[in-house]
């Protein structure tokens, strides 16, 4: 697919990873609807780009957001499934100075499946069946997972959410390919967004250590590789891994 033929939408992409893609496909001339719950983000968006606030935990919220973005552009023919949040906690600690044993809270199991995995589809959903009504062709979804869906201590809720997306690739790939709509993923290692900046320092600066590449990774790294599914029209059902080799 041309970059300039999109219409597509971009969630979470009022700041980091998803602002970044917004104002590429932008520049490269394509429409793009932006939705995200960060309004004050959204509002400093370049003009050009189309924004509306958008919890995609809420399938109201989803619906209508998809309606307007649809409208708005006159179709859709593609989506950046972005938004995510984190909630980090050991499902069970033990302090080794009280000896207290606390738990993973279930609200933040929740919030963290309700935007990452449950948002995530319900977008999906929603932005296909609009595709599909209007019997759009091609198409493409590219969903934003993570080199954490291969297991990371601390990261419970986040690791299942971004597993079952790449898992979910694979498995709407193959519902919509009759439908001329490929679906693809990228997955992250450590990059510099206001979501890793907001890491414990310590936890950080180990991690980028770690990565075989010597640095933290840039926004425009995996906007290469968003770029590479979209355009690649023989890309299909697989997930990009974009680390520095930190999950080899």
């Amino acid at each position: 697919m041309e970059l300039r033929d999109l219409r597509i939408v971009v969630t979470g992409g009022a700041q980091g990873m998803g602002a970044h893609f917004a104002m590429r496909l932008a520049e490269a001339g394509a429409r793009v609807a932006v939705g995200d719950v960060n309004e004050a983000g959204l509002a400093e968006l370049p003009g050009g780009i189309a924004r509306r606030r958008l919890d995609v935990a809420s399938e109201e919220d989803v619906a209508a957001f998809v309606a307007w973005a649809a409208t708005e552009m006159g179709g859709l023919n593609g989506l950046v499934n972005n938004a995510g949040i984190l909630r980090d906690g050991l499902l069970v600690r033990k302090d080794r100075e009280t000896g207290l044993v606390t738990t993973l809270r279930r609200a933040d199991w929740d919030a963290v499946i309700g935007v990452n995995l449950t948002g995530a589809t319900l977008m999906v959903r929603e932005v296909v069946a609009e595709m599909v009504r209007r019997s759009t062709r091609p198409g493409v979804v590219v969903n934003i997972s993570s080199i954490a869906r291969h297991g990371n201590r601390g990261q419970s809720n986040y690791v299942a959410a971004k597993a079952a997306l790449a898992a979910n690739t694979v498995t709407w790939a193959r519902e919509f390919a009759p439908f001329g709509i490929r679906v693809g993923a990228v997955a992250p290692g450590m990059i510099e967004t206001p979501m890793t900046r907001g890491m414990n320092q310590k936890a950080r600066d180990a991690l980028v250590a770690a990565v075989p590449a010597g640095r933290i990774g840039l926004p425009e790294d995996v906007w290469r590789a968003v770029r590479f599914v979209i355009e690649c029209d023989y890309f299909d059902a697989r997930c990009v891994d974009v680390d520095g080799g930190l999950a080899m």
